[in-house]
């Protein structure tokens, strides 16, 4: 299938390692000319490196909303106006519901929902002016089941899918589509370093998950890059679920 994305502008946070690595691999693969950030320089080099395709790096963390608002243009500058925006904001800590003092919940806040608004903000005016535009949340399933010990994320997540159902409907007319992606169990160095290691997780992930195993970034790639892609066109201000089966609700 082709998904009419070669050529296309795409800038895709967290890119230098597990998920958002898997996305911008699945992009390039699609021709697409992707640019990568990440708050680590040896990371963001070696990702950059090892990615085939056209692939450009930049710095920038989530939680330093100056430097979102200004990636954008650097982006756009060295590649061209961005068409694609895949925002990737990682988790917060791990913790039960009162265990995080406020200063974190502010953090969690700033990188999980106001990162997003900064950089969508930034790309947003250019995509309706064209007509053509994607953007794509790497969320949790947690908006749709709330994640035991994972109190931050459980209470944040919802909040950004709020703004993007609201969002979808105000530019769905101008060719722009917003969604968000509700990422299950998959194999990452982050989910391994909660779960207190690789075989603990995945000797659970063979309990619990339907499918019997972890998501793969690849996988997770794949959805996005079709969600990217001119293929899906009428699908948006939806939350789809990616989870091996994982979720019990309806």
């Amino acid at each position: 299938m082709d998904l009419g994305i070669d050529g296309r502008v795409a800038l895709v946070l967290g890119a230098s390692s597990g998920i958002g690595r898997g996305v911008a691999t699945a992009l390039t693969r699609e021709g697409a000319r992707v640019a990568i950030v990440s708050r680590s320089p040896e990371r963001l080099e070696r990702a950059a490196s090892e990615i085939d395709g056209d692939v450009t790096g930049f710095e920038g963390d989530t939680g330093d909303l100056e430097r979102m608002a200004a990636l954008p243009g650097e982006v756009a500058t060295e590649l061209g106006a961005i068409e694609i925006l895949v925002t990737n904001t990682g988790g917060p800590p791990v913790g039960a519901a009162l265990e995080a003092g406020l200063e974190d919940w502010r953090e969690a806040h700033d990188s999980l929902i106001l990162a997003p608004r900064v950089l969508i903000e930034a790309v947003l005016g250019p995509m309706c002016e064209r007509r053509w535009g994607r953007i794509v949340n790497v969320g949790s399933s947690a908006t749709w089941e709330p994640i035991p010990g994972l109190a931050l994320s459980n209470s944040h997540r919802p909040g950004l899918v709020g703004f993007f159902k609201t969002l979808a409907r105000e530019v769905a007319a101008d060719g722009v589509t917003v969604n968000d992606v509700a990422t299950g169990r998959f194999a990452t160095d982050r989910l391994a370093a909660n779960w207190g290691g690789w075989e603990r997780m995945e000797g659970e992930a063979a309990k619990e998950i339907p499918a019997g195993r972890l998501g793969t970034p690849e996988e997770y790639g794949d959805l996005v890059a079709f969600l990217a892609s001119e293929r899906a066109a009428y699908i948006t201000g939806t939350s789809i679920p990616i989870d091996g089966g994982l979720l019990r609700s309806i």
